[in-house]
């Protein structure tokens, strides 16, 4: 079922989520798939759960190819529950960012460059991953959502953040609604 994405605004999005303390149980395996149907239908490359009003320690992301990033690489479609986070280098790059919850809109902001992520995906059994690039900047946005902090929190920049339509000319319009 395709859920409601909340918008910039709305007092869940800035809510810090629980952890998720049932695994392999009916209702989670259809929350996730859930997600993932809201996901695909916004043309999305991750979602958090408090995005849809749950709050839960749950992100999902991956995607083969993105409308949204057409230059960004494949990340490995994944579930990622009570997720932690480690820069495993100081390095840092700038990078655009859109998000569901931010509609029409894209900004630059600066990610580490090289993470490792754990946690555990929805039947408890531990993920742990090394990630860079896009990937790595993926799985920092969809984290920050977990802490109630969304992308334009993080924009140093503001010459840098404005409507996708006039800072991506070339791409579909309907790309970032």
């Amino acid at each position: 079922m395709v859920r409601e994405i909340l918008k910039m605004g709305d007092p869940r999005l800035l809510r810090v989520a629980r952890p998720v303390t049932a695994f392999d149980t009916p209702e989670l395996h259809a929350l996730v798939a859930d997600m993932f149907e809201t996901m695909q239908a916004a043309g999305g490359v991750g979602l958090a759960a408090p995005q849809i009003g749950v709050d839960l320690q749950l992100v999902i992301f991956g995607f083969e190819r993105s409308e949204r990033y057409p230059d960004a690489p494949a990340v490995p479609r994944t579930v990622l529950l009570n997720p932690e986070v480690t820069p495993l280098s100081q390095d840092k790059e700038e990078g655009w960012e859109g998000c569901l919850s931010v509609p029409g809109l894209r900004g630059a902001v600066e990610r580490y460059s090289l993470i490792r992520y754990t946690g555990v995906d929805p039947r408890g059994e531990k993920i742990e991953r090394e990630a860079e690039g896009f990937h790595a900047r993926v799985v920092q946005h969809e984290c920050d959502h977990l802490i109630g902090r969304l992308y334009p929190s993080r924009i140093t920049d503001f010459s840098k953040f404005g409507f996708t339509e006039i800072l991506f000319p070339d791409l579909d319009p309907g790309a970032d609604e």
